[in-house]
Protein backbone atom coordinates (compact mmCIF):
# COMPACT_ATOMS: atom_id res chain seq x y z
CA UNK A 1 0.00 0.00 0.00
CA UNK A 2 1.49 3.32 -0.67
CA UNK A 3 1.95 5.66 1.97
CA UNK A 4 0.26 9.37 1.67
CA UNK A 5 1.97 11.84 2.66
CA UNK A 6 1.36 15.76 3.58
CA UNK A 7 1.64 16.98 -0.08
CA UNK A 8 -1.10 14.23 -0.93
CA UNK A 9 -3.31 15.09 1.88
CA UNK A 10 -2.76 18.91 0.97
CA UNK A 11 -3.91 18.11 -3.21
CA UNK A 12 -6.42 15.97 -2.45
CA UNK A 13 -7.93 18.24 -0.26
CA UNK A 14 -7.23 21.19 -3.11
CA UNK A 15 -8.17 19.19 -5.60
CA UNK A 16 -12.28 19.69 -5.55
CA UNK A 17 -12.66 22.95 -7.00
CA UNK A 18 -16.22 23.56 -4.22
CA UNK A 19 -13.55 23.01 -1.25
CA UNK A 20 -10.84 25.17 -3.17
CA UNK A 21 -13.44 27.70 -3.12
CA UNK A 22 -14.74 26.99 0.88
CA UNK A 23 -11.35 27.36 1.80
CA UNK A 24 -11.07 30.60 -0.43
CA UNK A 25 -13.50 31.82 1.57
CA UNK A 26 -12.42 31.23 4.76
CA UNK A 27 -8.89 32.84 3.98
CA UNK A 28 -10.78 35.79 2.82
CA UNK A 29 -12.68 35.96 6.31
CA UNK A 30 -10.82 36.29 10.16
CA UNK A 31 -13.49 33.75 11.09
CA UNK A 32 -15.89 32.06 9.53
CA UNK A 33 -19.08 29.97 10.51
CA UNK A 34 -20.77 27.29 8.50
CA UNK A 35 -23.95 28.78 8.13
CA UNK A 36 -22.31 31.89 6.82
CA UNK A 37 -20.19 29.77 3.94
CA UNK A 38 -23.31 28.03 3.34
CA UNK A 39 -25.36 31.47 2.02
CA UNK A 40 -24.96 31.87 -1.13
CA UNK A 41 -22.72 28.90 -2.11
CA UNK A 42 -25.44 26.68 -3.71
CA UNK A 43 -24.23 23.96 -1.50
CA UNK A 44 -25.74 22.25 1.53
CA UNK A 45 -24.66 22.93 5.16
CA UNK A 46 -24.12 19.33 5.32
CA UNK A 47 -21.66 19.19 2.51
CA UNK A 48 -19.62 22.48 3.21
CA UNK A 49 -19.58 20.76 6.63
CA UNK A 50 -18.00 17.61 4.56
CA UNK A 51 -15.45 19.81 2.56
CA UNK A 52 -14.33 21.67 6.51
CA UNK A 53 -13.72 18.39 7.71
CA UNK A 54 -11.12 17.56 4.25
CA UNK A 55 -9.98 20.38 4.81
CA UNK A 56 -8.80 20.08 8.74
CA UNK A 57 -7.94 16.97 8.26
CA UNK A 58 -5.70 17.99 5.78
CA UNK A 59 -3.94 21.39 8.38
CA UNK A 60 -5.74 23.93 6.32
CA UNK A 61 -7.96 25.62 8.22
CA UNK A 62 -8.62 25.30 12.20
CA UNK A 63 -11.81 25.22 14.32
CA UNK A 64 -13.20 27.15 17.46
CA UNK A 65 -16.38 26.58 18.96
CA UNK A 66 -18.11 28.90 21.11
CA UNK A 67 -21.17 27.81 22.59
CA UNK A 68 -23.25 26.13 19.71
CA UNK A 69 -21.26 27.46 16.79
CA UNK A 70 -17.82 26.79 15.62
CA UNK A 71 -15.90 29.17 13.91
CA UNK A 72 -13.63 28.17 10.94
CA UNK A 73 -10.48 29.95 10.39
CA UNK A 74 -7.48 29.40 7.63
CA UNK A 75 -3.72 27.64 8.84
CA UNK A 76 -1.33 28.97 6.22
CA UNK A 77 1.04 26.59 7.72
CA UNK A 78 -1.09 23.99 5.92
CA UNK A 79 0.42 25.17 2.64
CA UNK A 80 3.54 24.01 3.20
CA UNK A 81 3.51 21.21 1.69
CA UNK A 82 2.52 22.36 -1.32
CA UNK A 83 4.60 25.59 -0.76
CA UNK A 84 8.23 23.20 -0.85
CA UNK A 85 6.90 20.89 -3.46
CA UNK A 86 6.64 24.01 -5.86
CA UNK A 87 10.01 25.17 -4.82
CA UNK A 88 11.52 21.79 -5.66
CA UNK A 89 10.57 22.57 -9.14
CA UNK A 90 12.35 26.21 -9.28
CA UNK A 91 15.18 25.33 -10.53
CA UNK A 92 13.85 23.74 -13.40
CA UNK A 93 12.25 26.70 -14.10
CA UNK A 94 15.06 29.17 -13.46
CA UNK A 95 16.90 27.08 -15.57
CA UNK A 96 14.41 27.24 -18.97
CA UNK A 97 14.39 31.11 -18.37
CA UNK A 98 17.85 31.19 -18.31
CA UNK A 99 18.10 29.49 -21.40
CA UNK A 100 15.66 31.30 -23.12
CA UNK A 101 17.07 35.02 -22.20
CA UNK A 102 20.36 33.61 -23.83
CA UNK A 103 18.74 32.48 -26.64
CA UNK A 104 17.03 35.79 -26.83
CA UNK A 105 20.07 37.42 -26.37
CA UNK A 106 21.86 35.00 -29.24
CA UNK A 107 18.67 36.03 -31.66
CA UNK A 108 18.83 39.95 -30.97
CA UNK A 109 21.97 40.66 -29.79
Amino acid sequence: MIETTPIDTVMRALADPTRRAVFERVVRADEITVAELTQGSGVTQGAISQHLKSLKQAGLVAERPEGRRVYYRAQPEGLAPLADWINDYAVFWRERLDALRDLLKDIDP
